[in-house]
């Protein structure tokens, strides 16, 4: 390529083209008139007049083309022989990672509630024989019971069962209440427990899902194995210890007078807790927390906060508990 006159060999200047073009029709051109375009002498598409020296013959195209892809067809030999190579090579690990592809894409990470309810969808429509949810807090939305009650309807439709677990203040929406009373029970229970951590579905053994924000607008569907076997333990660990729905024992008082949820006030008041985590805890509001705290504290005659936790630590009753 000339440095006064560059271009690629896959492209003639307009007048490189001319010229070679004049040279094919007339046999020969020259020398003089192709100054304009050196590139035709350095691409050896013209060549001396072995008859006249200041004439120049244009060389054949076949043959100019044939010049120019003999080493381009050589590099694309090489290239396929390393290719071969290449796949041979990688062959056995193929073998390998079929083998191991359950474990592919274990763990997906899921962002905003778009794509998080989608994959829900997904994996409810594919659940065929038990569903487990964890639901913490207290009263639920109209707009998120609409959504769960066509989506437990679809599955119990099928025969699958539904396992709930709910807090105990979960007793005191008429919401929630109104929704479990439109299932069938033998298909569908629901239990109440004091404290749970977080929000947790499990589809089939095979799937999770668990929120890893305050905001939930990000979630982990969980597809490995081992992981979807610890979640279901930890889900009957608390499902052992939780209370039908359909019995008022959490708010029936126990033999030192105190309710189960003012019991489990009274744990989180010796830990420290504030009112307003305590609460958070338990799926309540403040002024509910504290109107329990203030009946915690009439049963136990007790006139301030710090006295309070004081009197509950020698009452004995957290031990009664366990």
């Amino acid at each position: 390529m000339n440095k006064t006159h560059p271009h690629a060999v896959t492209e003639l200047c307009e007048a490189g083209s001319r010229l070679y073009a004049d040279a094919l029709r007339a046999g020969r051109i020259a020398r003089a008139d192709v100054e304009p375009a050196p590139c035709l002498m350095e691409l050896a598409l013209l060549h001396p007049d072995p008859d006249d020296p200041s004439w120049l013959r244009p060389l054949s195209p076949a043959v100019a083309l044939a010049h120019r892809l003999n080493p381009l067809e050589r590099e694309i030999t090489e290239r396929r022989r390393m290719s071969i190579e290449l796949a041979d090579a990688f062959e056995p690990f193929m073998a390998l990672s079929a083998q191991t592809s359950m474990t592919t894409h274990s763990i997906t990470v899921l962002e905003g509630f778009d794509r998080i309810n989608a994959a829900l969808d997904l994996a409810t429509a594919q659940c065929r024989s038990e569903m487990l949810t964890v639901q913490p807090g207290g009263r639920r939305l109209e707009h998120t019971l609409a959504q769960g009650l066509e989506r437990d309807q679809q599955l119990t439709e099928r025969g699958v069962r539904i396992r709930t677990l709910y807090q105990h203040t979960a007793r005191h929406s008429p919401e929630t209440l109104a929704y479990v009373a439109r299932f069938d029970t033998s298909r569908v229970e629901y239990r109440t427990i004091d404290e749970l951590v977080e929000r947790l579905v499990i589809c089939d053994e095979t799937v999770a899902f668990i929120p890893t924000r305050d905001d939930r607008q990000v979630a982990l569907e969980l597809r490995h194995p081992g992981l979807v076997r610890y979640l279901i333990k930890v889900f009957e660990f608390m499902w052992t210890r939780a209370v039908p729905l359909s019995m008022g024992a959490p708010y029936e008082p126990a033999s030192d007078g105190l309710t189960d949820i003012q019991h489990s006030i009274a744990k989180l008041l010796v830990e420290g807790h504030v009112d307003e985590a305590i609460a958070r805890r338990l799926g309540m509001n403040v002024r509910t927390c504290r109107a329990h705290i203030a009946k915690l504290a009439s049963a136990l005659g007790s006139g301030s906060r710090a006295q309070l936790g004081y009197l509950i630590a020698q009452s004995g009753i957290l031990e009664q508990e366990n």
